[in-house]
């Protein structure tokens, strides 16, 4: 194995987090700002680029920073190893409601695509990267876009995912139709490519978009209930906007019903 082989616990079941078990020695690398808690004799490191090895030089760590910069992610990441001769513990929580999903990479041939933001922690050694899609279709009409991220490696990764989470298995040829925004990530092979909703009435008044995209095996898919671009787009719908009133909850009071139920957002 080239990354460090670590234990770990998902805790909790609507706002998870991931409690990461490492040996004398090992290490995890994490998104910045996923940090939740660590023990005593625990460093800390912030890194340039994804850290899955050392001595890369300076161009290597440079290109490895790129390509987090195209996914939309921090120049940097964190690591954590472990510096003392007995196991420690470090957590990392989920951003948002839903589930964390173990990833291990040994199980998907070396290779798990996944959304941009899906990322949260992996072993010290995996590889975070880019993939780019090939086909114009997929990348102009695609949601995430043309660019979603790459976990490489031998070793554990985990990511997260908004509301309930499903994992398909699909056969040879087996096609699965899902919303854009619903993937949270696949195996290496499967195929992924969109394709029109149809019907003039789907289009214009279905409010589901233009395209679903078309996932065919064989390979492993996992799908979120909630993406988080859908949650908060209904946040936004319903906040307040400048110089204007909340949205309220259909209640016939309007501002009224917010002085008595104690929502005094005035």
């Amino acid at each position: 194995m080239t990354a460090h082989e670590i234990d770990y616990k998902i805790i909790g079941e609507e706002m998870q987090y991931v409690e990461i078990e490492l040996d004398p020695q090992e290490g995890v690398i994490a998104e910045a700002g996923s940090f939740m808690m660590m023990d005593d004799g625990i460093k800390m490191d912030t890194i340039f680029g994804d850290g899955s090895a050392k001595d890369q030089g300076v161009l290597g760590k440079i290109f490895g920073a790129g390509k987090r910069l195209l996914t939309g992610e921090s120049l940097f990441m964190t690591a954590f190893y472990n510096q003392v001769f007995s196991k420690k513990r470090v957590s990392f929580a989920s951003p948002y409601p839903g589930k964390i999903i173990p990833i291990d990479l040994t199980n998907y041939g070396g290779k798990f695509i996944c959304q941009k933001d899906a990322f949260l922690c992996a072993a010290k050694g995996v590889s975070i990267g880019i993939e780019f899609s090939r086909k114009l279709g997929r990348g102009l009409f695609g949601g995430e876009g043309f660019i979603m991220q790459k976990l490489e490696g031998d070793g554990m990764a985990f990511v997260h995912a908004g509301g309930t989470t499903a994992r398909k298995e699909l056969q040879v040829g087996e096609k699965l139709k899902i919303d854009t925004g619903c993937i949270i990530g696949f195996s290496k092979g499967i195929n992924y490519d969109i394709e029109f909703v149809g019907g003039i009435k789907n289009t214009i008044f279905g409010g589901e978009g233009l395209f679903f995209a078309t996932l065919t095996g064989p390979g492993v898919v996992y799908v979120q209930s909630l993406p988080f671009s859908r949650l908060a787009n209904r946040v936004l719908a319903l906040a307040p906007r400048a110089g204007g009133k909340s949205k309220g909850e259909g209640s016939i009071l309007g501002g009224l019903g917010d002085l008595l139920d104690g929502d005094n957002n005035f």
